[in-house]
């Protein structure tokens, strides 16, 4: 059955205040798969960081490679002022053997790599090969011959020349079987390497290209650097020699903090992509000294003591950091340092002083909740001292009290009411705010927000959050956050590459759920980088050139969600569709974001009042086929924006839109 329904746009009357770009923003965490999986290192284990999964004593991800009956592998202390640990490899010369370690690793070509070794070598051994095959053919891909130039620790580098991509390659780091013979004895056939890493010459501040130029087409306008692992990090283990920076256990999510992307790195990195820089300090086991020393780092000259440790590290000139945020998720019991909001206030208190004394200039954002009693408590003590409270907004089943034996068009229209909730806490927050004059100029920056499908923590199969559906959950979202914009200035959809939630960038065929039971690299897609729908909508929408909204009003259909729960928001009564409207800096243009939330196809016809409009529309549209479809290594392409032209005369007469779609349409002036 087709639904009918009336858009109406005022274009005379467009909003004083601008949309801000910084709602359109992202998020980095050491979470999981998402620094593996954004990093271009093709290899784990590089410090030989991790303990022996296999008989021999060999680190991690790598294992034994060698046809010597008596090699001896053992794990040591690493080279003066490096971090992880050196993996020591004893040949006897009566084998004639090759001995070393090796990796399965996925890389791609044909390419150039940089190897980077730390190693030494008993004085017998004259030669260590760097070499990778394919794993089921044997195929040689690339090797290079390093000079073991010294019995004590020295660096080295090489290029190394990859023919062709392999998914399913090894790299092998060994002693070739011709080299010279000795008579065994003290102190012979021993070689130590301390780190082994390769990096495609193309990679960014150590991120993948395709990364960055997938990155760098969502014009994000911000990245924040945060989440759960940020209140036991401390900045300062993170910068410098990257072989010197400390090995930390990730006491959020289990693993090793990556110690290769740091604070120069994550600067780098927002500057190849010209986004404002959001960077969330330690306020758990962290102090207002450590995070005010972060601040100076980044934004103080290098006659300052931080600002000379930036500059002595090869950034002279300061980073001007702006944005700065208190405290991720203190409320949560699985942050560290986590207090009331009493607690919070008072600790806020501290922090704020401090990091406003290392820059006066810098805009402060502190920890918020959708729990409101925490939000007064917040503002009441601390208002007046920070500009943004920040919310986490995660929409998913558990609010309804379904589960997956719930009927599935039931579970979607659970995920499609998300702006429902969305409003609800920020007419909550905006109360609070404006209550008292002091802390009235406080506006709201929703620091992290993606669906959560249930269950959220261990998933069998498909990761749900990927779905079109989930997209449509998530552009209803936005449309929420724009309408609200001049509240609401930043937004930073969680999170960019896998990780948890599983990102709006997929690399490879890692699963956002870590317990899924299948090793990477199992569909033999391991290279390939695509887009989720969510990625489709994030990148139609910041790229609209939105800057004023206009007034828009929508007779339409309705539809309801059978919660099994009482919620704090009505559901019986939802609009079919979810649109707002705005217009560009000089009113050339007027941009429709349409979201059809309902299940079926709604016919609108659109009247536009005080706007001459060309006879022609482009229509952007992201859609499929039922909103349980997904993008996949096997179809990276299969829901992508599409573009069209629509006649203006279509849309007076009533135009289709599909069930479960997202739409931007634009409108120009007549010339």
């Amino acid at each position: 059955m087709n639904k009918n329904a009336k858009i109406t746009v005022d274009c005379s009357r467009a909003s004083e205040h601008e949309v801000n770009p910084y709602l359109f923003g992202h998020f980095v965490e050491d979470i999981r798969d998402h620094m593996e999986a954004m990093l271009a290192f093709p290899l784990k284990d590089m410090d030989f960081e991790s303990e022996s999964v296999t008989k021999q004593e060999v680190s991690g991800s790598w294992y034994a490679y060698t046809n010597g009956r008596n090699t001896k592998y053992a794990l040591e202390a690493p080279a003066p002022k490096h971090s992880g640990r050196a993996q020591r490899i004893r040949l006897l010369s009566d084998d004639e053997a090759y001995a070393g370690i090796a990796q399965k690793a996925a890389l791609k070509g044909p390419a150039t790599y940089t190897v980077k070794l730390v190693a030494r070598a008993s004085i017998e051994l004259k030669a260590l090969i760097v070499e990778a095959v394919d794993r089921r053919t044997e195929e040689q891909l690339g090797s290079v011959r390093f000079e073991l130039a010294s019995h004590n620790w020295r660096e080295y580098e090489a290029q190394l020349p990859i023919a062709r991509a392999c998914v399913d390659a090894e790299l092998r780091v060994y002693i070739p079987a011709d080299h010279p013979r000795w008579v065994d004895h003290v102190s012979t056939g021993m070689l130590w390497i301390d780190h082994v890493s390769l990096l495609p010459e193309d990679s960014i501040a150590m991120v993948k290209r395709e990364v960055i130029d997938m990155t760098r087409d969502l014009n994000a306008g911000m990245m924040r650097l945060a989440g759960n692992y940020i209140s036991a990090y401390h900045w300062e283990h993170g910068v410098g020699p990257v072989l010197e920076r400390p090995v930390m256990y990730n006491e959020a999510w289990g693993g090793w903090t990556s110690k290769y992307f740091g604070t120069d790195e994550f600067i780098q990195f927002c500057r190849e992509l010209r986004v404002e820089p959001l960077i969330c300090v330690n306020d758990g086991s962290g102090t207002p000294e450590e995070a005010a020393q972060w601040i100076e780092y980044c934004n103080g000259g290098a006659d300052t003591p931080m600002g000379a440790l930036r500059a002595a590290n090869g950034y002279p000139e300061p980073y001007n950091v702006r944005y700065w945020e208190i405290g991720n998720e203190v409320w949560g019991q699985w942050q560290v340092g986590t207090c009331t909001a009493e607690e919070f206030a008072k600790r806020t208190l501290g922090f704020a002083a401090a990091m406003k004394a290392a820059d006066p200039s810098i805009v402060l954002l502190a920890c918020g909740h959708f729990e409101q009693d925490w939000n007064k408590a917040v503002l009441d003590i601390a208002g007046e001292h920070f500009d943004y409270l920040t919310l986490h907004l995660y929409h998913g089943y558990g609010l309804f009290g379904m589960n997956r034996n719930t009927p599935a068009e039931d579970r979607y229209k659970a995920i499609a009411a998300y702006p429902e909730f969305t409003r609800h806490h920020l007419t909550g927050t905006e109360e609070h705010i404006r209550s008292n004059e002091k802390h009235s100029h406080v506006k709201v920056a929703i620091t992290e927000y993606n669906t959560m499908y249930y269950p959220n923590t261990v998933r069998k199969g498909l990761p749900n959050e990927h779905t079109l559906g989930a997209a449509v959950a998530n552009a209803a979202n936005l449309n929420e956050m724009i309408r609200r914009s001049d509240l609401v200035h930043i937004g930073s959809f969680s999170d960019l590459v896998n990780g948890w939630l599983g990102g709006c960038i997929r690399v490879g065929d890692y699963y956002a759920d870590q317990y899924c039971g299948k090793e990477p690299g199992w569909s033999g897609h391991a290279l390939t980088v695509y887009g989720t729908p969510t990625y489709e909508v994030m990148k139609l929408y910041a790229n609209r050139g939105v800057k004023h909204l206009l007034p828009v009003q929508t007779e339409c259909g309705t539809f309801a969600v059978p919660a099994l729960k009482e919620t704090p928001v009505a559901l019986d009564n939802l609009p079919d569709l979810d649109i707002v409207a705005g217009t560009n800096g000089d009113r050339s243009t007027i941009t429709l974001f349409i979201v059809n939330r309902s299940l079926e196809e709604v016919k609108a016809e659109l009247e536009l009042k005080a706007f001459h409009a060309s006879e022609e529309t482009t229509l952007y549209e992201i859609t499929g086929d039922s909103y349980d479809e997904i993008n996949s290594v096997f179809e990276p392409e299969h829901i992508r924006c599409k573009q069209s032209t629509v006649s203006a005369e279509e849309w007076r007469r009533g135009f289709p839109l599909r069930p479960s779609s997202v739409y931007a349409l634009e409108i120009n002036t007549k010339s």
